[in-house]
Formats: structure tokens, sequence, C-alpha cells
């Protein structure tokens, strides 16, 4: 299968990515050029980024949930455009495993074979980033770098840099463009777990046009496009989904709750399911056809006091789930179902209570695996999930045991037949089966409600 792809990478976490790989996604819409867009890891925030500044959703390709042939697939089945841009996460090489790269961008890079644009920092420095871009090329034997974007960098300097690339590297490594030094306006502000989201930033088109008008003759789109047409097809093995009569699933959807991965929600509607999005920061309830409920990670602890306030939508959560709605809670919004978070009343469907830690508590990939059966089926299902967060609970769970990377096993989650609670996020497309049997539930829920309502 051709698919013009085009991966960004960066030398190290904070070296401008996603702002360069907005401001592209940007310069190739007012080329009038289709475009789709990715994210190497587990991470939720950039992809709101690229969805809401160019209005395209955007799949995670992540070489620890899925093997080679699930991430080609995934590439695949959300292709179809002109041009396909994938952001990279961390430094290109950072991974983890025994030679440190495994699960990382160069992984995605090398499983999907697609060509890279190293995205390197140019600021405070000139003929030294010589020293870089042949570095991080010369890595690993097949490296993949066929570009380099510099981020921070005057017209000067740049006019310099492309001489002594072409003549140390050719046409084997192309410049192909650079971002000015901007006003600190138009920079992306962060938090403790990275950007802040999309949603929070009130004049984040305005800043990204701003950005785009800057760069129109610094970035070479003209170039970046021949580089992305130059990857080698790929082959596409489709995953098998199941299909099922049609249900209705509830997801909390707001500033609070916001982190869900594209493909776990695409894969439920894959399955039959309609999503109903609804908003706890607006006291919604739980939409009243709901036959299942989502309630992802996100920001909770910033708005502790106003879903305190917001009975309605809390009461709604609590009467449903002890109703026997089949239901998944992540992190944020496992924090949301305990009795109180930062000492404000939440739903208090589970006993814990949720409070700041001061300090990263638990971060990395994790296997789940279950002591006992559940939601997601039987005892010894396993799961593959991500943790990253500040906040801790009294009683985080003891119905999986979670390993990371490390080897370290510690007690996590709390399932029952209907529900999973836990700080650790779920990529349910690495175990469809555990996603079919949460669908499963829904449906068996969806026929009690109608036996119940009928017999009225």
């Amino acid at each position: 299968m051709k698919i013009p792809r085009i991966l960004f990478a960066g030398t190290a976490s904070g070296c401008g990515k996603t702002t360069a790989v907005c401001t592209v996604l940007r310069l190739l819409q007012r080329r009038a050029a289709d475009i789709r867009a990715y994210k190497c890891g587990p991470d939720y925030i950039d992809p709101m980024f690229h969805r809401d500044v160019s209005g395209i959703p955007t799949t995670n390709l992540d070489p620890f949930f899925c093997n080679k042939e699930q991430l080609c697939h995934l590439l695949c089945q959300n292709a179809g455009a002109s041009i396909h841009v994938i952001e990279g996460v961390m430094g290109y090489y950072d991974g983890t495993g025994k030679t440190g790269t495994d699960n990382s961008t160069f992984s995605v890079a090398d499983k999907t074979e697609t060509p890279v644009v190293l995205v390197v920092d140019g600021e405070g420095a000139a003929a030294s980033l010589l020293a870089t871009i042949e570095g991080f090329s010369n890595f690993v034997p097949n490296s993949r770098i066929c570009g380099v974007l510099f981020n921070r960098m005057r017209a000067g300097t740049y006019q310099i840099l492309c001489r002594l690339m072409h003549e140390r590297f050719g046409e084997s490594i192309v410049p192909v463009g650079y971002i000015p030094i901007f006003d600190e306006a138009y920079r992306l502000p962060s938090r403790h777990l990275g950007l802040v989201t999309s949603r929070e930033i009130a004049d984040l088109q305005q800043r990204m046009d701003a950005l785009a008008d800057m760069c129109a003759e610094t970035i070479d789109t003209e170039r970046i496009i021949a580089l992305a047409d130059s990857a080698a097809q790929i082959e596409n093995r489709p995953v098998a989904v199941p299909r099922f009569a049609p249900i209705h699933l509830a997801y909390a959807y707001d500033a609070a709750f916001c982190f869900y991965y594209h493909d776990t929600l695409s894969l439920f509607e894959k399955m039959g399911a309609v999503l109903l999005p609804f908003s706890p920061l607006k006291n919604e309830p739980i939409p009243a056809e709901a036959d299942g409920l989502l309630l992802g990670g996100g920001y909770p602890e910033l708005y502790a006091r106003r879903l305190a306030e917001n009975r309605d939508s809390a009461e709604s959560v609590c009467t449903a789930i002890k109703s026997g709605m089949p239901a998944i809670a992540e992190c944020g919004g496992f924090q949301y179902l305990g009795k109180a978070l930062d000492a404000q009343p939440m739903c208090g469907v589970l006993e814990h209570e949720s409070t700041a830690a001061g300090k990263l508590v638990r971060f990395g990939y994790v296997t789940l695996t279950a002591r006992k059966g559940g939601v997601f089926g039987e005892a010894g299902t396993r799961l593959k999930g991500h943790e990253f967060h500040y906040w801790d609970s009294t009683q985080n769970g003891a119905d999986f045991v979670a390993e990371n990377l490390r080897g370290a096993q510690y007690p996590a989650a709390v399932t029952t037949e209907t529900l999973y609670a836990g700080f650790p996020h779920l990529y349910l497309y690495a175990c469809i089966p555990a996603a079919e049997s949460f669908y499963r539930k829904c449906l068996e829920y969806q026929k009690m409600r109608n036996s119940s309502v009928g017999a009225e």
C-alpha cells in the first residue's frame, strides 16, 4: 500500500516537535493538502493539538502496545490522504530495553519504514549542530533520517548551515527549513504532564496562524512532501474486529476528562457502539440511553471543586454503576469514582480518596494480569497500559498484578463483573478479546434494562 508519510523526530523532549508538527500541518493545509496525523507513544495531549489545530483525528503508534503488523495496520487503516505526518516522542532513540531504543520513535520509524525529519533546537549554536545531526544519523546503521528542521534559528545561521549540510551530507540529509525565534506569547504552555491541553489555550488558532505566517517562507513544504512521497510501500494485514448489535456508549468528555486513545474509541465503534459524549464539568448526567460508560483520564484535580458541586452528574454516574452498567474508569476517571479528590466529595462508588503526592508516582508502561475474572474476562487476562500521574489514592486496588518494564510488580486496579477502575490507562486495541468482553457486558445490561422497561 502506497502511503506518503513523514515522521518528525526530536533530539530530546522540549526541542519543539509539537510546535513544528502543528506549524507544518497548518502550512500543508494552506496548500489544500489532505492530511492525516499520528503520534508515537502513549501520549494523549499532542494528538489533541493535531486535531484542534487541523481538525483531523490522530492515531497513536506505540510499539509497546502493538507489534509491527498492528502498527502498520493502524497506519494504513487511518490513511487515505495525500500526506501522513507522524510526530515522535521524547528524543528519537529514547526508549527501553537493553539497547535503550525499544519502544522508541526510532522503533516506529523502523517498523513502518518511514522517512524521518529530525527537529533540532538551533538556539545558541551553528556548525556544532552538524555534529548533532551526524551523531543521530550514524547512531544506528539505518537511521532513516533524511531531513532536518531547525527550531529557534535566525535566517543568517540557516543559510550557513544549508551550505555546510550540503558539503557534508549531500542529498542524503537535506534541510527542510527553520522556525524563527519567536515571541514567548506564541509558545505552547506546559504543566506537570507536559503541554496544557489544546482546549485550555483560548487563542490557539491565532497562535498557530501567526506561527504559520512566520514560517510560510522559512519551511520548505515542497521538500517535506517530496520526502514523504519517497516512503516505501507498506504491507497492511487487517486486524479482525468482531461486530455486534449496536449499543450506546457514554464517555465523559471535557477539560477534566479528555485522555482517550482514539483507537480504543474507534474499536468500540467498529464493534457497533454509538459514542455519546457528556460533560461532568457542565453537570450533565449520563445520557439516558447509555448501555456502558467510559471515564477517561485528564485533569480532574484542577476542577475538583466544580466536580464536587455538580451533583447531578456525580449521582448519575454512581446510580448507573451501582445498577450494573459496565464502566471503565482510568486514572482521572478512577479518582472521580472515589469518595474524595483533594478533599472534595466525588461520586463515592469506591472508598478511596485521592491527594497530590508532590512527585511523579508511577510512570511508564505496564502489563496488567487479572487476579480474578471481571468485566474484561477471566482470571489471567492480560492488558497493556501506561501510568503517568502526580496524584495517588488511599486504595489503588489489588485485582490485577501490574508489571513494569523493569520487572517490578505491584497490585493495581479494581475489577468486578461490570467495572474496571484504576490508575493505568489501557490500550484495548492490544487486547481485543478484553474489549469484546466489555462490549458483551454492555449488551447484557442493555437487555436487562430493556426488559425492566418492558415490564413496567
